[in-house]
């Protein structure tokens, strides 16, 4: 059903690709960032007068007993003293801030359509003369189109015939 989907959309993915974002996490400011932001985004979206009133973050994980979740990474840096700690954290909590996480990369593709009309201004009129072509050629125009951000290798293999695997490995 999703490739159905996808061809007559002229889509790409899972039918919720996108939805779910993640990101790695390497420094502790962006770390006690990403702490905040979460705590945060509820009140935010107004859905919790502040972030101690929420029930749907692990703010009461911090604030009393932790159950689930390692809260020294968390608090060690704030202060070695555990009462200071939860003091300097609960405070940081409320900070009113701009805090940003996730970056949001919009992912432009083009269409089916769109890179059949490529491959044939840069003369392959079609997917059967591309894989007549010698290796080096034919790796070099696969190469140009894996190039540009819009193209996907799993597109690239729909509609030039040439295998994923084939399409991955050239570099």
């Amino acid at each position: 059903m999703f490739f159905w989907y996808n061809n007559k959309y002229e889509r790409c993915g899972h039918l919720f690709q996108e939805r779910f974002k993640s990101e790695n996490v390497e420094t502790a400011r962006y770390f006690l960032t990403v702490l905040r932001y979460i705590h945060q985004n509820p009140v935010k979206a107004g859905l919790a007068a502040n972030v101690f009133q929420c029930k749907w973050t692990s703010i009461d994980e911090y604030l009393q007993q932790s159950n689930f979740i390692d809260t020294d990474l968390g608090f060690n840096l704030f202060s070695p003293d555990r009462s200071k700690a939860i003091k300097l954290f609960a405070e940081y909590m409320q900070v009113t801030n701009d805090d940003e996480c996730l970056e949001d990369h919009v992912r432009v593709r083009i269409s089916d359509s769109e890179l059949k009309n490529h491959l044939v201004k840069i003369g392959v009129p079609d997917s059967s003369t591309l894989q007549q072509m010698k290796k080096e050629e034919r790796n070099a125009i696969l190469l140009e189109l894996k190039g540009l951000n819009a193209v996907t290798i799993r597109q690239l293999a729909r509609i030039t015939g040439i295998s994923n695997s084939v399409i991955d490995r050239i570099r």
